[in-house]
């Protein structure tokens, strides 16, 4: 119980419309989703696997998130609004890992083993983004909303884009709603250099245009 009471208090830090702990504990279908996972893997691990299926498949009906019960989970795990979060059988979830809405942590293997991807320690996953195939998102790392991860992300890092790619020059050490850092997207920082130089062009040009000198 009293580490129910504490994990209800972490979501309280990570969602600032969260007014009380009794509301997150009737509300917030994230945390249900939880607490239901930690039954059936229970009833996985004791090798009632089916018993674990089916209440693994309450929990998706119940609250739209579908946790393969044999994936490890940390503590402090916030799935944030949850609707179409999906997570695979082997994959692993460290303590203080935050995600959002059509999250896919998902396989691309129909080998047994390892198929889905490890989240170390405080790292955040943006909502729609989808994360492939037994690589580590490294601890701390940002990934932000719909971005496509299918490679090995370094620890810190923060990761947008499809496929996605690390930002630069961006702030690495605290949490980021959606997992989202777009002052350092470095497609956007191309996008802008481009739009400098046709401006530099442009004004170039226009004292030719005024004179005729360039007719």
């Amino acid at each position: 119980m009293a580490k129910l009471k504490d994990e209800l208090k972490h979501i309280l830090t990570r969602d600032p419309a969260a007014r009380s702990a009794l509301e997150v504990a009737l509300c917030y279908p994230g945390f249900h989703a939880l607490v239901l996972h930690r039954g059936a893997h229970w009833l996985w691990q004791k090798n009632a696997k089916l018993g674990a299926r089916v209440l693994s498949q309450i929990a998706r009906f119940l609250t739209a998130i579908e946790i393969h019960p044999a994936a490890t989970i940390g503590d402090y795990f916030f799935i944030d609004h949850g609707q179409g979060v999906v997570i695979g059988e082997t994959a692993i979830i460290g303590n203080r890992v935050t995600i959002y809405h059509d999250v896919t942590l998902g396989g691309t293997s129909l080998a047994q083993g390892k198929r889905h991807p490890t989240l170390d320690d405080d790292v955040v996953v943006g909502a729609g983004a989808q994360v492939l195939g037994p690589i580590t998102i490294g601890k701390g790392a940002h990934i932000g909303a719909n971005a496509v991860v299918v490679k090995d992300v370094a620890p810190g890092a923060s990761m947008v884009g499809i496929p996605a790619r690390a930002v630069v020059g961006g702030s690495h050490d605290s949490f980021r709603a959606y997992g989202m850092d777009s002052d350092h997207d470095p497609l956007q920082q191309e996008f802008d250099r481009m739009k400098l130089q046709l401006e530099a062009m442009e004004r170039k040009l226009k004292p030719a245009e005024v004179d005729g000198s360039g007719i």
